[in-house]
């Protein structure tokens, strides 16, 4: 849990990588606010680590990560999926950015497709064009990803005479839209994928931050037993982002494919150090008693959010989708806007039916609330933005919502 070390005082530019202007309220960054960090947690982790391993904490890491870490994660995942799972599916990383640049290397080559979400991750399609591949975006609908609108995609790009590389998905506490996609979708999906021998990269980033106590369907690579599928699991949603941990799990061929590049060949495991740190906070219990605590003040961040928000603007399910982009889903409350309280993670997706987005940024602005453009994620037929809860307290996170909800009601409604 937060403590003593868990301070803002050196929060600024030169040490963190990005700072809201002083009177901004700050609803854009997908990250946790300094009081959630646990600094604490995290330096008696490296104490038990350094008095349990010694020496040896700070040595060259074994290439696929350090074998008690990948143990302990391997262990966790086992008992959550009920499927088996060892430390031979388990390959340590410096972070999902990190394993999917890795995968981008190992599966792709330049000009090759990856399947993406309608909606998703903006800065994850910028790796991967900076990989040389081409992100080719999949229709989603209130459940994610469309299996139709799928194999649609990969016949249209293979049609092209292009190789799809593999697919990445984020079917557990979407970013941006917060949804959770069924377990009957994610049956389909898998089936789809193995039919047309399509990879498929799940970025499990928020699993972890299930805020209603409703566990989460089966994971599509542990529904899949690893076969097909590469999961990709991180600490920096749950612990902190400066820690660059996190890992992939995948069939064992897949671990050693990855682990045979020169990087890891010359320099060992990507985060040794800290991996057995980890490993500690996981034996200890000291994450799981740290999550229960994180999970609490998420649900706390994100019901100030959601309550002052949806009665600033009367709003409930819209014509869209409860957390997405599509239709078919009637309006309860009011025909403007949507802002559905997502069941984990860390982020609001509020729709606009009737105002353009550069309105909705505008206005934003004009009342000093940072907010993120939902064209950053994606496009669908209606303006949205992407609201964070995880970086600011539960009152001023009441404030914002009553400043946004003033200042849109008044936007203009005339397109951009």
């Amino acid at each position: 849990m937060a403590g003593p070390l868990s301070h803002a005082r050196a929060w600024r530019p030169g040490v963190v990588q990005q700072v809201c202007p002083d009177g901004v309220l700050d609803l854009g960054p997908g990250y946790l606010a300094p009081g959630l960090l646990p600094a604490g947690l995290l330096a008696e982790a490296y104490h038990g680590a350094f008095a349990e391993f010694g020496a040896a904490a700070l040595a060259y890491g074994d290439d696929r990560g350090a074998e008690p870490f990948r143990a302990a994660v391997a262990d966790r995942v086992a008992r959550a999926e009920g499927s088996a799972c060892g430390p031979e599916h388990v390959f340590v990383t410096a972070g999902t950015s990190h394993a999917l640049y890795l995968l981008a290397r190992t599966f792709a080559e330049p000009g090759d497709v990856v399947l993406v979400e309608q909606y998703g991750y903006d800065l994850g399609r910028r790796l991967l064009r900076d990989c040389g591949l081409r992100p080719f975006p999949v229709a989603m609908d209130a459940h994610g990803v469309d299996p139709g609108a799928f194999e649609e995609a990969v016949t249209t790009v293979r049609a092209q005479g292009r190789r799809v590389a593999f697919a990445c998905l984020v079917p557990t506490f979407h970013n941006p839209t917060g949804l959770v996609m069924p377990e009957a979708r994610r049956r389909d999906l898998l089936a789809v994928a193995r039919r047309l021998d399509v990879l498929l990269v799940e970025d499990d980033a928020y699993a972890e931050l299930d805020l209603d106590g409703r566990t989460p369907p089966r994971s599509l690579a542990g529904l899949a037993e690893h076969q097909g599928v590469v999961r990709l699991r991180t600490f920096s949603k749950t612990l902190a982002p400066g820690l660059r941990l996190g890992y992939l799990l995948a069939d064992p061929s897949v671990v050693t494919r990855v682990a045979e590049q020169g990087v890891f060949v010359s320099g060992g495991s990507a985060n040794h150090t800290t991996s057995l740190a980890v490993a500690h906070a996981l034996r200890s219990g000291a994450y799981d008693r740290h999550l229960t605590w994180l999970r609490a003040r998420l649900r706390t961040r994100r019901d100030a959010l959601a309550t002052a928000l949806r009665s600033g603007l009367g709003c409930g399910l819209g014509p869209g989708m409860g957390a997405g982009m599509g239709s078919g889903v009637g309006s309860t409350v009011d025909n403007d806007f949507a802002c559905d309280p997502p069941e984990g993670g860390y982020f609001l997706w509020v729709r606009a039916f009737a105002h353009p987005e550069s309105a909705l940024l505008a206005a934003a602005e004009a009342v000093g609330v940072r907010v993120a453009a939902g064209s950053r994620f994606g496009s669908g037929p209606h303006a949205a933005v992407r609201l964070a809860y995880s970086f600011t307290e539960p009152d001023k996170l009441t404030v914002a919502a009553g400043l946004l909800a003033e200042a849109w009601r008044s936007a203009s409604t005339t397109p951009a």
